[in-house]
């Protein structure tokens, strides 16, 4: 885990302040889990589609528009970061938008795209303005002369800093539906959810399913990652009739941890390897549920109001 590396190097590279977005999927956490609750109580829309993987919401555009109602209407993990850093962190910090540039870190080339979408826009100035891939980030590294081995670890701003183990694990096929579970089940039940047990995907497909028990409810959940097991999941559930709750949808293979922005060489080992990491900081953390976060609950305090409001 290098992030404290990578905050250290963004700060020699210029950066005014370095958040981490984490901090966003903890936001998107609670508005998606409190509007999977809301589609769960009505029985509309169902099943839910996750909605962060830009890649993913485009194929959907283009080749399922039925489904589009299903889709979450939440923003991604970047884009609520960017929308609240122009409209609240400046204002708070006594800053004008147009002052505000954000710089966001992915291993995602599709957030480029993302960035600038019309949607995510305020006046005609972007949410987030520039996008840099973790390869790009890598050779801006380099040609800082930075040896980053040897930095130490430096921690994220505060404000938006803090993150539980939820959003950590966003990073990996199935985190966002187990992050968005784990508050949905404590919206509706009252009570904590231990980490949930995926089936293994069976041979030759990148599909899993989990089912779990609310309140004497059977809720059925499928992740999948690779755009062409999307399209798979999406033409069985077409001709089965197969149903499920809510569905997570990673247009990469293994998910964000193999995304179009990583180190081109990678493979598939590696990236069980880094999801493997993300699954132990979540494990390792304190707080392991989005509604554990105490910043995220004072931004709905001061700014947000209500979870699912305007």
């Amino acid at each position: 885990n290098v992030e404290g590396k990578i905050a250290a190097a963004l700060r020699l590279m210029g950066a005014f302040r370095v958040f981490d977005t984490d901090f966003a999927a903890d936001l998107t956490v609670m508005e998606e889990g409190q509007e999977f609750v809301n589609r769960l109580n009505k029985g509309e829309n169902l099943p839910i589609f996750t909605s962060c993987c830009p890649a993913w919401v485009k194929t959907a555009e283009q080749s399922y528009p039925e489904l589009l109602p299903h889709l979450s209407s939440c923003r991604s993990p970047q884009q609520m970061f960017g929308s609240v850093m122009k409209k609240y962190f400046a204002k708070d910090n006594g800053f004008k938008p147009e002052e505000v540039f954000v710089v966001s870190l992915m291993p995602c080339s599709a957030k480029k795209f993302e960035a600038l979408r019309e949607e995510f826009s305020t006046d005609g100035a972007p949410d987030v303005d520039a996008v840099v891939t973790t390869q790009e980030l890598a050779r801006m590294i380099k040609a800082f002369g930075i040896d980053f081995k040897a930095l130490p670890d430096e921690t994220f701003d505060p404000a938006y800093g803090e993150s539980t183990g939820a959003a950590v694990i966003f990073g990996a096929t199935g985190g966002v539906a187990e992050a968005a579970l784990r508050t949905a089940y404590k919206l509706i039940t009252g009570s904590e959810l231990e980490r949930g047990r995926w089936e293994p995907a069976k041979a030759g497909e990148s599909a899993r399913e989990m089912t779990v028990d609310i309140e004497g409810k059977e809720i059925r959940i499928a992740t999948v990652n690779g755009l062409a097991e999307a399209r798979r999941l999406v033409e069985e559930m077409k001709t089965s009739g197969k149903q499920y709750h809510m569905v997570e949808v990673m247009a990469c293979p293994g998910g964000c941890v193999g995304g179009a922005g990583q180190h081109a060489s990678d493979t598939l080992a590696l990236r069980a390897c880094r999801a493997q990491g993300l699954a132990d900081i979540d494990a390792s953390r304190p707080k392991r549920r989005s509604h554990e976060n105490e910043a995220v609950a004072a931004l709905y305090e001061s700014h947000l109001g209500e979870r699912n409001g305007e």
